[in-house]
């Protein structure tokens, strides 16, 4: 099969309009989740990751679809991937789109066509000139990674030398709400595999990352070897008690790539900071004989960025790799499952080679791939 990679990139998040002006962020410990005293989304103060009121402004968009459109722009500029090009795809994720529409518009036949997920794929294609019919994923938590995996088999395949996979979510008062009715968000900062964490805070975020049968003639692009995606069907929200279905997905993934346990430089975990979720986790590292190597989540930098999270998780682990430092796990402090795992709690500096992204998410989905150097 032929290899997958990685060959350019952004996050446009409340950290930064590129992928440098993140990962710097990170490094410098700056998070972009605030509190927010904001009644037309929630009766009580919430902390999370937004961007300022003003930034989206262009009337022929949806907020969700100029994040997508910042995103892409930015990472193919330089990138020499033509989206006109029959052999190039485009795979957009999210979890809820232009849902935020039903709080401002009257329902109708045209609201609920504005709403599809379709019609903004249609209109991204139409503003890059993509030829191809795009691909959406959305599948949870995982929509991002699924993404990834969905473009990596479409090159493998030899039916496309160029996916451009893009992702995005908004936050508004219907998701936000959504997640206060599961008391999942915290009320103040979130804490991720800490032994005190009590929910999520949310995100929003872009981010764009092009996949592609030509490595750059630089070599400065890292590899997406394998991927793979189960699912529990434990509950449509609570997660396995056992770790081991994404424990499947982790070991198939690991599998495809012909490595073993001691392979591992260090693992992107999904890390919602929620009680279940990250003892689950915990679970599934340990069965995939884990334990020992560092472990992080960004969700205290970014929030939880829903459809945008595994890509953005996903480009800031590249990064990781290409300079040779793990990103701590803000928030956290002292162990708190009771399979504990090798948490990163400050800035990491040693050589890396090889990468485990893994995510979970509603209905019991999950999902890990393979990141290593070219």
């Amino acid at each position: 099969m032929k290899n997958v990679y990685l060959i350019a990139d952004n996050i446009y998040s409340p950290l930064g309009d590129t992928t440098a002006q993140n990962f710097e962020q990170l490094v410098n410990n700056v998070s972009g989740v605030q509190q927010h005293d904001n009644e037309a989304m929630s009766d009580e103060p919430f902390f999370a990751s937004l961007f300022e009121k003003d930034e989206f402004v262009d009337a022929d968009y949806t907020k969700f679809e100029q994040l997508l459109i910042a995103s892409i722009t930015g990472a193919l500029k330089d990138s020499g991937v033509n989206p006109s090009d029959k052999k190039t795809v485009l795979i957009i994720s999210t979890t809820k789109g232009n849902i935020s529409l039903l709080e401002t518009e009257q329902p109708s036949p045209e609201l609920d066509e504005r709403i599809a997920l379709h019609t903004s794929a249609k209109l991204i294609t139409q503003h890059f000139g993509f030829v191809n019919e795009p691909i959406v994923i959305s599948h949870a938590c995982i929509s991002g990674l699924a993404a990834m995996i969905t473009g990596m088999r479409l090159i493998q395949s030899g039916q496309y030398d160029h996916a451009v996979v893009a992702g995005a979510d908004v936050i508004s008062k219907f998701i936000l709400s959504g997640f206060q009715s599961f008391q999942a968000v915290s009320p103040g900062l979130c804490r991720p595999f800490d032994a005190g964490r009590d929910g999520i805070n949310l995100g929003e975020g872009a981010a764009t990352v092009i996949l592609s049968a030509e490595e750059k003639p630089t070599g400065e692009a890292i590899e997406l070897v394998s991927g793979a995606i189960s699912n529990d069907a434990n509950h449509i929200s609570g997660p396995s008690r056992t770790g081991e279905e994404l424990y499947f997905a982790i070991d198939k993934a690991m599998k495809g790539a012909g490595l073993q346990a001691g392979d591992i430089d260090f693992i992107s975990a999904h890390g919602t900071a929620t009680i279940y979720n990250d003892d689950m986790e915990s679970k599934a590292i340990t069965l995939a004989g884990l334990r020992e190597a560092p472990v992080n989540s960004l969700k205290g930098f970014y929030g939880h960025t829903l459809g945008a999270s595994g890509l953005i998780e996903a480009i800031i682990s590249a990064q990781s790799l290409k300079q040779n430092l793990v990103i701590p796990t803000k928030g956290f402090k002292q162990q708190g499952d009771t399979n504990p795992v090798n948490v990163c709690s400050q800035l990491i500096s040693k050589p890396l080679n090889i990468c485990l992204k893994i995510a979970s998410g509603f209905g019991g989905c999950n999902a890990a791939i393979i990141l290593t150097k070219s």
